[in-house]
């Protein structure tokens, strides 16, 4: 469970989690996340979080897992019928604008960008670089499921392959000085 805004932070536990209707089962801690640190491991079954029973709260409950980062939240959960507790520090984790790149047999550079967040065209160019390197001539830029983010990086993204001069976007808005191209 975890929060992603436009800027790409992702706060919260670093763990993919399964919610059912009375608890939230660790399926995959990340190594050295805030979940691993804290001591989870794949099956545990969180019960309790702060004070609220998760069987108890009628909403989403991964909700509660999220939070400011380095803020702290205790948690009881049950491995192998025991019921334990710990306390897990809250965290910031980077997601990556290109987690994957790589050269295709037929000389294609091959770019996964996953979201426009702040580092969107400095990786971009990155990948590219690195590829036309490997000998790519031309590029398949992978935007499935990308949900969008900084409408400047986007632009910025649109820069590396489009000529100079042509316009790329244009906002509107009802006060005429904010209105850009």
């Amino acid at each position: 469970a975890a929060r992603i805004d436009n800027a790409g932070e992702y706060t919260g536990i670093g763990a993919t989690v399964g919610i059912t209707a009375d608890k939230i089962v660790i399926l995959e801690p990340y190594k050295d996340y805030p979940a691993d640190k804290a001591g989870l491991k794949a099956g545990d079954e969180i019960i309790k979080i702060g004070n609220i029973n998760v069987a108890d709260f009628k909403e989403d409950a991964g909700e509660l897992l999220k939070g400011a980062p380095n803020s702290n939240v205790e948690l009881t959960f049950k491995r192998r019928g025991e019921i334990k507790t710990t306390t897990l520090t809250r965290g910031a984790v980077e997601i990556k604008a290109v987690p994957y790149y790589k050269l295709l047999e037929d000389n294609s550079a091959y770019i996964v960008l996953s979201q426009f967040n702040r580092n969107a065209s400095a990786e971009t160019v990155k990948a590219l670089k690195e590829l036309k390197d490997q000998g790519a001539d031309k590029i398949i830029l992978d935007l499935r499921g990308n949900p969008g983010g900084l409408l400047s990086e986007a632009i910025n993204v649109a820069n590396i392959f489009v000529p100079e001069g042509q316009l790329i976007t244009s906002t509107k808005s009802a006060v005429e000085k904010y209105n850009q191209t």
